[in-house]
């Protein structure tokens, strides 16, 4: 009878080994299922355009590119305050955050209410995807933006905005199709010096691994309607804009250098040649609701 229990003990311990070896081993290979993105549709996000009034302004923006850049979202947790977060995808294996560089040219720049001078000024800003915690919609942060024009006295002066003076200058040609033969941007600034040189062909494919289908991540790109940063005076800072649908197609980066991108090691000039997207749309259509707003929140 001893030498059946003992046996039966035996037995016992060695189908429990076993068991826990083979736990062990589906652990070991469990394969982790990435954060999937959810789908985004235009019809969710496009709305009435609000009525424009009092210092309120309506400008065309030519030579609208998105050139988009994956970055390890740990270089940038000391940025942005506690209320907002990036808003990420998975991309290469790993979650990564994106972020633009926006250049363009304002034209027709002047109030949405009276009659009023229009300007033109080339400007650039620099922007990354972001989720308000407080009110969970998808927005950009502001890095900042480089502008051309006497007119940076109001928003960097008056409303405390992360604006910088430059020289900007723009180099395009187009096809008979609107296509872009070249595009090239260089920007002469102490905060911010860039030059891109870009190109569009009807060979060019749409980029956008982590993403559920092409329209999330057009959505995602082309409709933050809210901006976020700091002021220069560290208060935090917003403002809204509208636009209808944009329709900016894909495009090809032949050389980038972005020093602000370097400095805050964001992307490495390296990378900087590896954009995750590009994106060009000879003209749009934007309406900005102003004075930015001042919200209850200090940097210091």
């Amino acid at each position: 009878i001893n030498i059946l229990k003992n046996r039966s003990l035996g037995f016992g311990f060695l189908f429990t080994l076993r068991l826990v070896l083979s736990n062990i081993k589906k652990i070991t290979n469990l394969e982790f299922k990435p954060m999937t993105f959810p789908e985004l549709k235009f019809k969710d996000y496009l709305h009435p355009k609000p009525k424009p009034s009092g210092l309120d302004v309506q400008c065309k923006l030519q030579h609208f590119a998105l050139i988009t850049y994956a970055f390890d979202p740990a270089r940038f947790k000391e940025i942005i305050p506690a209320r907002f977060k990036l808003d990420t995808v998975h991309y290469q294996g790993k979650q990564h955050a994106l972020m633009s560089v926006v250049p363009f040219i304002d034209v027709d720049f002047s109030s949405a209410v009276y009659p009023f001078p229009k300007f033109t000024m080339g400007q650039t800003n620099y922007r990354v995807y972001v989720i308000d915690q407080e009110t969970q919609e998808r927005c950009v942060w502001f890095l900042g933006t480089t502008l051309d024009s006497w007119t940076l006295i109001v928003p960097r002066y008056v409303w405390q905005l992360p604006w910088h003076p430059a020289q900007i200058e723009f180099d395009c040609q187009q096809d008979a199709e609107g296509r872009y033969t070249q595009y090239k941007m260089r920007t002469q600034s102490a905060w911010a010096t860039s030059d891109v040189h870009l190109s569009q062909s009807e060979h060019d494919q749409w980029h956008f691994e982590g993403f559920p289908n092409l329209e999330s991540y057009q959505v995602f790109l082309t409709h933050p309607l809210a901006g976020f940063y700091h002021r220069r005076d560290g208060k935090l800072g917003s403002y809204r804009v509208w636009h209808g649908r944009l329709n900016p197609k894909p495009a090809t980066l032949h050389s980038a250098r972005f020093e602000l991108l370097a400095r805050l090691n964001l992307v490495c000039y390296e990378d900087q040649l590896k954009p995750y997207s590009v994106l060009i749309e000879p003209i749009n259509e934007f309406t900005i609701y102003l004075p930015p707003r001042c919200l209850n929140y200090s940097a210091e």
